[in-house]
């Protein structure tokens, strides 16, 4: 029996002048637009991330010859409120093929007073990821909103 080791949450928040349903179309139609530019697990240059709509699909990018990797799958898809996706990386920063290793990343999309939204950003289960589990913590871990939720602001 192996034992599994405790990595806790990384969560983090901003709070944008943008209702949650724009907020969340952003997040989903337009990766490219806030997505961090050092985030990239192709070997070549990255030419372009998508979200699939609904539970079941993928998030993903691809370069300009074709080539696509799965960031992970979409487990929860409520438009304007929640976002659930696995994460499919390793300790090394390399795409893993299944859900197996993956960690979550949960999106919380918080209505508050004057049309506002604040977006929280949860990556859960994080020892999922093995013995890079702790790497990958403190890379995550840090003051909020950290550089996706500064650059997600900054374009919504």
């Amino acid at each position: 029996m192996s034992e599994q080791r405790v990595v806790s949450d990384v969560r983090k928040s901003v709070t944008v002048a943008a209702t949650p349903g724009h907020c969340f179309a952003v997040f989903t139609e337009r990766p490219a637009d806030w997505w961090p530019p050092s985030h990239v697990l192709l070997a070549g240059e990255r030419v372009g991330l998508a979200f699939e709509p609904g539970a079941g699909g993928h998030y993903y990018e691809w370069d300009g010859a074709g080539n696509r990797i799965d960031w992970g799958r979409i487990l929860e898809w409520e438009p304007g409120r929640r976002l659930v996706m696995t994460w499919r990386v390793d300790g090394n920063w390399r795409s893993v093929p299944d859900d197996e290793r993956a960690s979550r990343i949960e999106v919380d999309f918080v209505p508050v007073e004057g049309d506002r939204t604040r977006v929280e950003l949860a990556h859960v289960d994080l020892h999922r990821h093995g013995d890079g589990a702790e790497r990958i913590f403190q890379a995550l871990d840090g003051p909020s909103p950290g550089e996706t939720l500064e650059r997600f602001a900054r374009v919504v």
